[in-house]
């Protein structure tokens, strides 16, 4: 069949791999997405950070008494407070407001966020702020022009006014404006904090500390739980994108099935002959459906590569709009190794299934009846 009908054999192998090609695509994306997430915003210390805020009530505020109660805490290895303040960063005769983020170089560890362009200060003390990548488009720099640029900082606390002058040495991605200031940079000590970050030994604690946190009035979050929230999302994503993809892989399955029962009617005298010459029953139902299985694997296969060709093709588009925006390129697909088995190995069943009812009807054939039949 494979040489007497070359054209209806690799049309309907074409038909099995678009399914599996439109399979691989769609999963491929929500595990990518998937992974692109938890990459961006998960290192192994921000999973065992928790997030601590002061509550709406000014009755209970964050304080460096916090601060000491919550590190003599059992289980707590780390606390690192951020004080937020009102800042106006200006670069000549250019002046806007932003966010100000007092803290250590530890709150970017644990809060899991990476430089975008340059670097991150350490500990207490840097040679300059990080900002985030909105402030840079806001004086018409792409992320990489800010490094190095010499600012003028206005910390605005009550009537107090201090002005600092600096340099950017970094930037992160964002959405807000705002910027990071080491400690050694600020001329006044915070009195209260808007966030504290606290890093636990291990996750066995890390319920027990939170429900302690609480316990003082404060409202604690954990990355550790929109992880989770993220993965039940995504994977309830992947079933549905599969499930989209399968309905394609169906039209295909039927198609094939089509192909096969044709292939059983052409070779009714053929089969006929072979029945004469001593071919069993057997020998006829497996000669259907491993002529079925073969086209189903190929059909896997041809998908596998229609789905990295398309892959390939968006994620270059991608790839340029982003080098042209200047933003960081990222690829939006990821396909596990384990899966393109698995869909290898499913579209040879979903082909040997196919090729089951016309065997069958091709091994019940009368070989009498079946070298009479034109």
């Amino acid at each position: 069949m494979f040489r007497t009908r070359i054209l209806r054999t690799l049309l309907t192998i074409l038909g099995v791999s678009v399914g599996i090609g439109t399979i691989v695509f769609l999963v491929s994306l929500g595990y990518g997405l998937q992974t692109l997430l938890l990459e961006r915003i998960t290192t192994s210390e921000s999973l065992l950070s928790l997030d601590i805020l002061a509550p709406e009530s000014e009755l209970v505020q964050l304080t460096q008494k916090t601060v000491s109660d919550i590190s003599a805490m059992p289980g707590v290895e780390e606390v690192v407070p951020l004080a937020n303040v009102p800042v106006q960063i200006s670069v000549g005769e250019g002046i806007t407001d932003v966010d100000g983020n007092i803290t250590s170089g530890a709150y970017f560890r644990l809060s899991g966020q990476q430089e975008q362009e340059g670097t991150l200060y350490e500990g207490e003390g840097g040679d300059g702020i990080v900002i985030s990548s909105v402030v840079a488009e806001l004086f018409s720099w792409k992320p990489a022009e800010a490094v190095g640029k010499s600012v003028q900082l206005a910390f605005v606390v009550g009537p107090d006014r201090y002005s600092v002058d600096t340099t950017i040495i970094g930037t992160v991605e964002g959405i807000i404006p705002e910027i990071y200031v080491p400690v050694s940079l600020v001329p006044f000590v915070p009195e209260t904090y808007s966030r504290v970050k606290a890093r636990v030994q291990n996750s066995n604690v890390l319920e027990s500390a939170r429900a302690e946190i609480i316990n003082l009035g404060y409202a604690v979050a954990s990355l550790s739980e929109v992880v989770d929230q993220a993965n039940k999302v995504f994977n309830a994503l992947q079933v549905t994108l599969a499930i989209f993809g399968a309905a394609a892989l169906l039209v295909s399955a039927i198609g094939m099935f089509n192909t096969m029962t044709i292939a059983f009617l052409e070779r009714t005298q053929e089969i006929g002959i072979m029945r004469a010459v001593g071919a069993s029953r057997r020998d006829i139902f497996w000669l259907f459906v491993f002529e079925s299985a073969i086209m189903g694997f190929l059909g896997g296969v041809g998908g596998i590569v229609i789905g990295f060709l398309i892959q390939a093709a968006i994620n270059a588009g991608f790839h340029v709009l982003a080098t042209s925006a200047g933003a960081v390129p990222v690829n939006l697909f990821r396909t596990p190794l384990w899966f393109i088995a698995v869909i290898i190995a499913f579209s040879t069943t979903v082909g040997l299934v196919t090729g089951v009812v016309p065997g069958r009807r091709a091994a019940r054939l009368n070989p009498l009846h079946a070298l009479k039949y034109k």
